[in-house]
């Protein structure tokens, strides 16, 4: 038995080199789903697992503790659907655009057209269609709303890659910006915001197959 078998590390930020110097929620993760020491396991969906990472780091010390039962729950969460990225990053920016600065509201706010655009366009639907979630979320910010509409109207070289840069950023960008707002609550938000993403991933998982019930030579004898 090693000295991990005998206490579970605590969660801290950043990286560690191994259980002993601690761990994040995503090292965690990590060892409960027996794989390799990593910040990064293949357990976990990536966008979920940086949203996870960044709410760990933002989250206080005397706060992070509470974040521990959601470990387990990101464990095997790995859709494969294209619109699980937008809407998660959706989440995150709903959850943020109230309370942080307005710089980020604007960064926020363009991050949140361009997810709407991409989920439009796996749809089929006008490139201009909001979620009703989304479209409450912009009419909060009028001023980020229409600088963002403006923004994102005008041409620009080259599509960006909205699951490889611009989510990533995005999500990182609310989570640091509750974190840092003038609210008395920026760890219970960020509770909430995690919970709310997990959620969002895990109903994008396919079912699990169910084999059928076998029947019994007697069941079968006696049905007849």
């Amino acid at each position: 038995m090693n000295n991990f078998d005998l206490a579970v590390p605590v969660l801290s930020r950043g990286k560690h080199r191994n259980p002993r110097k601690g761990a994040c929620f995503m090292e965690f993760a990590s060892y409960l789903a027996g794989e390799p020491w990593s910040d990064h396991p293949a357990c976990t969906d990536p966008l979920l697992a940086g949203v996870a990472r960044d709410v760990n780091d933002c989250t206080t010390d005397a706060g992070r503790t509470r974040l521990a039962p959601l470990i387990p729950s990101v464990i095997g969460l790995t859709p494969e659907d294209p619109h699980v990225v937008p809407l998660m990053t959706g989440v995150c920016i709903q959850h943020a655009l109230p309370v942080v600065s307005q710089e980020r509201q604007y960064i926020l706010a363009v991050a949140l057209l361009v997810g709407e655009r991409t989920l439009a366009a796996l749809d089929g639907q006008p490139l201009d269609t909001l979620r009703p979630e989304a479209q409450v979320a912009l009419d909060a910010v009028p001023s980020a709303a229409k600088w963002a509409r403006t923004f994102t109207a005008r041409p620009h070289r080259g599509t960006p890659d909205f699951a490889r840069r611009t989510a990533p950023r995005a999500v990182s960008c609310a989570v640091e910006g509750i974190s840092q707002a003038c609210v008395s609550n920026p760890d219970e938000r960020l509770y909430e915001l995690l919970e709310a993403v997990i959620a969002e991933c895990e109903r994008w998982m396919p079912a699990p197959v169910v084999a059928p019930t076998q029947v019994t030579r007697r069941e079968s004898v006696e049905a007849k």
